[in-house]
This record gives C-alpha cells, sequence and structure tokens, in this order.
C-alpha cells in the first residue's frame, strides 16, 4: 500500500518548520492535521489528483463544484484529523491501491494492479473487486459524514465513443455496488466518467495503459462534518 502526501503552498512548510518536525515520519504525519489551518481556501488539488493538469472544461467545474472548498483554521484541522484516520484504515485494510490524503479529501486511486479491475471491454464487477470493495464499504459505513465520488478512467484503445460509454458504465458499476449490494445511502454518491481524455501515464507502453484503466474514489467531508468541526472549534 503506497499513501502519498500532497505538500501544497510554503505557508504549509513554514508551519511545519515551526513546529520542529525532525523526521520525516513525523512530516508526514502531521501534514494532513495542520493542513486545513495551513492553506486556508485554497482547492483544485483533488481535481489535479484525479485527472492530472486537463481542469479546464465544463465537466472538471462541476466536478470542482461537488468537492468544494477546503475548510481552513481550527475546523479544516478536525476535518484533517478525521479524514487521516479514515485514509489510514483504508491503507490498513486494502493493500495495492494507491491512498492520497489531498487538502481535506481522500483520493484512492485503483488499477488493474491495486484490487478493482475489469475485464477487457467488460464493466461487470468480478469477485476480486468486490472483495476489495467490500472491504472500503465498511470504511465508508465506518465514516458517514462523507460524500463520495466515483470517477472512471480508459486508456486510448478503442474508439473515443466506446471508451467513454466504457468508463461511464464501471463507474457506475462500482456506485450501484456501494449502494444496490452494501446498502450505503445513494445521496452520498457521485459518479462521473472520462473515457480516454484524461491520462495521467502513457498511453504508448502497455504498463502506461494498464495504469490508465483506473476508476478513482474520493472520499470528501459532507456538510455535517463541516458544520461539527465548525462547532466544535467555535467557529461558528
Amino acid at each position: 500500500m503506497k499513501t502519498i502526501i500532497k505538500r501544497i503552498g510554503m505557508g504549509l512548510l513554514t508551519l511545519l518548520v515551526t513546529l520542529n518536525l525532525g523526521s520525516c515520519g513525523a512530516l508526514q504525519n502531521a501534514n494532513n492535521k495542520q493542513k486545513g489551518g495551513a492553506i486556508g481556501a485554497a482547492g483544485g488539488a483533488i481535481l489535479g489528483a484525479i485527472i492530472g493538469n486537463n481542469t479546464g472544461n465544463k465537466k472538471n467545474s462541476e466536478l470542482g463544484a461537488v468537492i468544494g472548498g477546503v475548510v481552513g483554521g481550527a475546523a479544516g484541522i478536525l476535518i484533517g484529523k478525521k479524514m487521516d484516520d479514515q485514509a489510514q484504515q483504508i491503507e490498513t485494510e486494502i493493500p495495492g491501491a494507491v491512498v492520497e490524503r489531498v487538502d481535506n479529501g481522500i483520493v484512492i486511486t485503483f488499477d488493474e494492479q491495486s484490487g478493482v479491475y475489469f475485464d477487457t471491454g467488460k464493466s461487470n464487477i468480478n469477485y476480486s473487486s468486490q472483495e476489495t470493495l467490500n472491504k472500503l464499504a465498511g470504511v465508508l459505513r465506518e465514516y458517514a459524514d462523507t460524500n463520495v465520488l466515483v470517477i472512471g478512467h480508459t486508456d486510448s484503445a478503442g474508439s473515443d465513443e466506446l471508451n467513454m460509454n466504457l468508463s461511464k458504465k464501471r463507474a457506475e458499476a462500482v456506485t450501484n455496488y456501494f449502494v444496490a449490494s452494501k446498502g450505503l445511502g445513494g445521496q452520498r454518491f457521485t459518479t462521473q466518467w472520462y473515457g480516454e481524455t484524461q491520462p495521467k501515464f502513457d498511453n504508448t507502453t502497455k504498463e502506461g495503459r494498464a495504469k490508465n484503466r483506473r476508476v478513482n474514489v474520493v472520499i470528501v467531508p459532507n456538510d455535517k462534518m463541516k458544520n461539527d468541526a465548525q462547532q466544535q472549534s467555535g467557529e461558528n
């Protein structure tokens, strides 16, 4: 399992230096908990983790609105601690997936090497993928004050239309599994798809294409978590 910590802004770096966090491990552990207070209302990093640098179209703007802005101050620190704990649990229970703590959210990337994958040209969720999604569903049930985005991608093999439809079916299959099979509330979920239009790896190589055939699951705090954190911090 690999957890990637996003470092955003010199303000965060200054904060961490001020706290005299000497070791690399301490730096990583403190980073996300302090992030909310350090970067304030800055946003967009979650979109970058999902789709790379290609953020300039209407669909991406709509997805950014669902993700919402970053909560700063003391409330942001409280949210960061809850999301850190959730990310750590996902990391422990689902070896192989890439887990990123970005802004106030968590970005999980599943590809053909990490437990949720699809047969070529197929969108049904196979048994191995079900085992992984069952574990993630348990975490989502435990941390109920979150919203979840499921985003599908493909490599560049095949036509644009075929890949767009395939990424749609795969993203919807994951969402439907969480809702219909695992009983999670459908109001928590947003599903989006990009076909082959948002590669993060080189489609001219076999390895790059395998990584581009990916599904992201993005977990962000919902309004209840944000309101609770503001009340606890006295920021209301």
